[in-house]
């Protein structure tokens, strides 16, 4: 399992001048004085059948598996003295509609209920009664043998590692032996348990007209992009698609600033682009590099696409066709140029919907 090592990180799009890479650059967060917090750092780690993930403010999540896929479980814990723990429940494969309430949640014999989310866009999943929500923490940390019954369905979940994300997610927040401990629980108060570290603030760069811009067919890519490495090296990996290689879209970042997106590869549910800049003119090309929580820089965005209105740009890359595994990042543009916004990744195939994923960036 990688162990993601996470500095503050907001990267913004500077001068390049020999036109062939924008690199990103870094800047972090201030902490309020006077009181003890958090290290603005996240990670994973995989404890036998779970896995627990925490982001840049603290907050931290550990998931376990059902027997063959077919379900999951997730335990949520924010930083700070006043966080309380939230459960989330769910089988697989299922739409929101196939889950019955109330969805039983079992752990060695004793019961607790957890209901779906309404609306037409809730993810297929069931949240535990907050009021319980601690008491099934508890059970699961102790806990031999957990289960999930949804109408006359019951799928068994595993607590292998259970105790020891508990314990690991206490040890990264600052809680053991305190009274708010999820695993390790002691006499200590809960005011010595540290703050989170403040989120990053993103501002988005004013709305600026798009006319002209778009994703319009028949648009013609920059001679001067056209003739980057980058842009050739796209050009061929997509030479087997002559109407792939014609999705060209753009966008004005600012008066003197136009986004391209060049395709550069496509599989069976991935599609991705590079990303270039130009003066409104078509001169002083500059390929961009997103930067990411994980610290390598993204070249490739994964079904991407850039919102002019939000000035954000949005990729999901898959881990499986399925969608309920990879990475999930945002981008926005600001006077800086494009900042992460945020991320989530879930390394393990387990059906678990997007919504759901762990953070490993936030900003506010």
């Amino acid at each position: 399992m990688r162990v993601i090592a996470l500095m503050a990180l907001a990267a913004l799009l500077s001068s390049c001048g020999d036109g062939q890479t924008a690199k990103a650059g870094a800047a972090g967060s201030t902490a309020s004085p006077g009181a003890a917090q958090l290290a603005p750092m996240s990670g994973q780690q995989k404890f036998r059948d779970w896995l627990a993930v925490c982001d840049n403010i603290g907050t931290c999540h550990a998931f376990g598996p059902a027997s063959e896929g077919t379900g999951w479980v997730r335990i949520s814990m924010a930083a700070g003295p006043d966080a309380k723990p939230a459960v989330a429940v769910g089988f697989w494969p299922a739409t929101i509609d196939d889950m019955v309430d109330p969805v039983t949640v079992t752990v060695d014999g004793a019961t607790f209920q957890a209901r779906t989310e309404a609306g037409d866009d809730a993810a297929p999943a069931a949240i535990v009664t907050p009021d319980r929500a601690a008491a099934l923490v508890d059970a699961m940390a102790q806990g031999t043998a957990m289960s999930l019954t949804s109408g006359g369905e019951t799928i068994s979940i595993s607590l292998t590692g259970a105790a020891a994300s508990l314990l690991w997610i206490d040890e990264h927040q600052g809680r053991l032996d305190t009274t708010t401990a999820l695993m390790r629980k002691g006499s200590r108060p809960a005011s010595t348990v540290p703050i989170a570290p403040a989120a990053p603030h993103v501002e988005p760069a004013p709305a600026i007209s798009q006319i002209g811009y778009g994703d319009q067919e028949g648009q013609t890519l920059p001679a001067a992009i056209e003739a980057l490495p980058a842009a050739i090296q796209c050009r061929a990996d997509t030479d087997f698609n002559p109407d792939l290689q014609k999705v060209i879209s753009s966008a004005r970042l600012d008066a003197n600033t136009i986004l391209w997106s060049v395709p550069c590869g496509a599989g069976a549910y991935n599609f991705a682009n590079a990303y270039f800049t130009t003066t409104p003119a078509g001169t002083n090309p500059r390929r961009i590099t997103f930067p990411r929580a994980t610290g390598d820089p993204e070249e490739l965005p994964t079904n991407a696409a850039y919102d002019p209105t939000t000035r954000v740009i949005d990729a999901f890359n898959k881990g499986r066709g399925l969608g309920d595994c990879g990475l999930a990042d945002s981008w926005t543009w600001t006077a800086r140029g494009f900042v992460l916004k945020s991320s989530s990744e879930m390394s393990e195939c387990w059906g678990v919907p997007s919504e759901y994923w762990p953070t490993i960036w936030a900003s506010e």
